[in-house]
């Protein structure tokens, strides 16, 4: 390596760690920087080669004695330790990489000595998208959408073979649902090319399905609305999305929100945010006018001398906040509306106007 790393830190553990902690706290890091997690990322790979090296040293008393007493010179050319020559086995109870990143990532354990394991795959999440408006997100409701997604062949009943028989172990990989290639002095773990990590095959497919298990179809789901939604949202519904192969558990389904504004106001969280033109008597003498809403016409005050620029409150007349269900409010923000076209009266009227204020036009 181009820098000398302290080995407590890449692992880090303190220097007075429990060989149990340094086992943990190496799995942990392996586990986040593996290849099979992060293909292609050189930066991830040099930093898995860095906890190997760690680990091999920390993990035997003897090599840990002597780099706690001489640190890196101890392994060295001349040094009195000797280079790393790492063994995963104890790490993982012999165990690899395959059985800890499956175990991970929810897939279950995989099984030794060619042994098949479950054929069964959960399903795939699916993904739908909703047009609403913002009068659709006042309060909460149950939508039926259409979604296309699979479900269990009626003819195998989702076994993916004729007459329902089941799977044979896949010769290919012995039923792990992987294969392991060896790169430099670490393996990595592939999906296996013949089964397509099933671990299983089947001989004679049904020919409903052509093997899957599953066929596509168009289904009705209920889905629930919260109030108050935000446009680019997207809720997840448990087990509405693709039906597992041979038996396996469903997907998710979720749902992408896409909200119109089809009203004159902005929107920022549960609060509206419109403009208000108000003749100018009104803004001189002030009073209720009538003003749009999203629940329609409704009354709001104009106070006594109101200038342009100023904002009038309207208090839970916006949006549902999506976690409290309280309605936001509404802004207004005053234009005075000054009219271009007088009549002749109008005009002499403002001409009085103007002349008992001191201003001669």
């Amino acid at each position: 390596m181009a820098t000398e790393k302290d080995y407590y830190d890449l692992l880090g553990v303190p220097r007075n760690a429990s060989d149990e902690d340094v086992k943990k706290a190496f799995r942990k890091q392996a586990m986040k920087y593996h290849p099979d997690r992060n293909p292609g990322d050189k930066v991830a790979e040099e930093k898995f080669k860095e906890m190997n090296e760690a680990y091999e040293i920390l993990s035997n008393p003897e090599k840990r004695k002597m780099y706690d007493q001489f640190g890196h010179a101890a392994f060295k050319q001349g040094g009195q330790g000797s280079a790393p020559n790492f063994d995963f086995g104890d790490v993982f109870d012999g165990g690899s990489f395959e059985d800890i990143f499956n175990s991970f990532f929810g897939r279950g354990s995989s099984r030794k000595g060619g042994e098949s394991r479950n054929a069964a795959a959960k399903g795939s999440d699916i993904r739908a998208d909703i047009q609403l408006t913002m009068n659709d997100i006042l309060s909460d409701k149950n939508l039926k959408i259409k979604v296309r997604r699979n479900e269990p062949c009626g003819v195998c009943h989702g076994s993916g073979s004729r007459g329902g028989q089941r799977p044979s172990t896949c010769p290919t990989c012995g039923g792990r649902g992987s294969v392991r290639t060896t790169q430099g002095f670490f393996s990595v773990s592939t999906t296996c090319p013949s089964c397509h990590g099933t671990g299983a095959v089947i001989s004679d497919p049904c020919t409903a399905c052509h093997g899957e298990g599953v066929v596509e179809k168009d289904t009705l789901i209920t889905v629930k609305i919260p109030a108050g939604v935000e446009d680019g949202m997207r809720l997840r519904v448990s087990e509405e999305g693709d039906s597992g192969k041979y038996g396996g558990s469903r997907g998710d389904l979720y749902v992408l929100i896409h909200i119109q504004n089809n009203t004159s106001f902005e929107r920022n969280g549960p609060n509206l945010y419109g403009k208000l033109k108000v003749s100018f008597p009104r803004a001189v003498f002030g009073g209720q006018i009538e003003v749009e809403a999203l629940d329609g016409k409704k009354k709001i005050n104009i106070p006594t001398g109101i200038q342009s620029g100023h904002q009038i409150r309207m208090r839970g007349e916006g949006i549902p906040d999506i976690r409290t269900k309280m309605r936001g409010d509404v802004y207004y923000e005053v234009t005075i509306d000054v009219p271009k076209n007088l009549k002749a009266k109008e005009k002499e009227l403002l001409k009085d106007y103007a002349h008992a204020i001191g201003e001669e036009l």
